[in-house]
């Protein structure tokens, strides 16, 4: 009897693990610090069984991912570069974007600083260290501080396009992991300014800056009308199948825009 429990109780467990369905996910912090995981969690309560690993550590990361299969999927909130597609043929890898939802890279400063717009070139001057006081775009004078992310960030490229003619940052720019670490820091230094996801711009001490007269709302970003809007992605290696497409298409259906609208992005349809 006890026998039989026992070979009962280990095919159970067979069963089981045969049936739990796991998704791998690494990539941009932009998308993976708060919009991924809560879509997760919303997919995970009509599909039971399924576990999600989530690693947020900036879209490079994510890309390099799919190249060495190490992830189901590449969060980006850039395109893979030329470089990168190359690698992944040689690997036999077909590099594959899947656009999620769209985002508008917010320019922030702190609460009391009295400025409300900047040009692009302007932009182009603060972060490329042409211009370091902030007098000379019509600030209060004091020395600026400059919040980027890091080189592995999908923003740290896709801002040094759109915003800097693919110039290089100032020396002076201290790179930060993920968009709360810019947050945390212009919120309490009065001089300071960075670059963030539309999801993170509400926090305290914060003041977001229209850019050429333009602000990152969900009209302009949707329209692609606000100079600094983009397209963020998920990256398979070939179209998404299985489990992907399903997380994919959920993402995609009226739950999973309704989160994308909450968290405070902009859906694709």
């Amino acid at each position: 009897m006890k026998k039989l429990l026992l070979t009962a109780f280990a095919a159970a467990l067979t069963v089981s693990a045969a049936r739990a369905e796991k998704l791998v996910i690494k990539g941009s912090d932009t998308l993976g610090a708060k919009l991924v995981p809560q879509l997760a969690e919303a997919f995970k309560a009509k599909n039971s069984g399924v576990s999600f690993e989530i690693a947020a550590e900036g879209s490079t990361t994510g890309i390099a991912a799919i190249i060495d299969g190490t992830a189901d999927i590449g969060m980006a909130s850039r395109r893979a570069k030329g470089t990168e597609v190359a690698t992944a043929a040689t690997k036999g890898v077909k590099m594959s974007p899947t656009v999620v939802a769209y985002d508008g890279i917010a320019i922030v400063v702190n609460a009391n600083n009295p400025l409300k717009n900047l040009t692009k070139r302007q932009l182009e001057q603060i972060f490329t260290g042409d211009v370091t006081d902030w007098s000379a775009v019509g600030g209060k004078a004091g020395k600026i501080s400059l919040y980027t992310r890091n080189t592995a960030s999908g923003t740290y490229s896709e801002f040094k396009e759109m915003a800097m003619s693919k110039r290089d940052y100032a020396g002076s720019s201290q790179k930060l992991a993920g968009n709360e670490q810019i947050v945390a820091e212009v919120a309490q230094n009065p001089n300071g300014i960075g670059y963030v996801g539309m999801a993170y711009v509400k926090a305290k001490g914060l003041k977001v800056l229209s850019v050429d007269g333009g602000t990152p709302t969900k009209g302009s970003v949707q329209a692609h009308n606000y100079p600094l809007a983009r397209n963020t992605y998920f990256y398979t290696n070939g179209a998404p199948q299985g489990l992907v497409k399903k997380f994919i298409d959920f993402i995609m259906s009226a739950d999973g825009e309704k989160i994308i609208d909450q968290v405070g992005f902009v859906p694709v349809k």
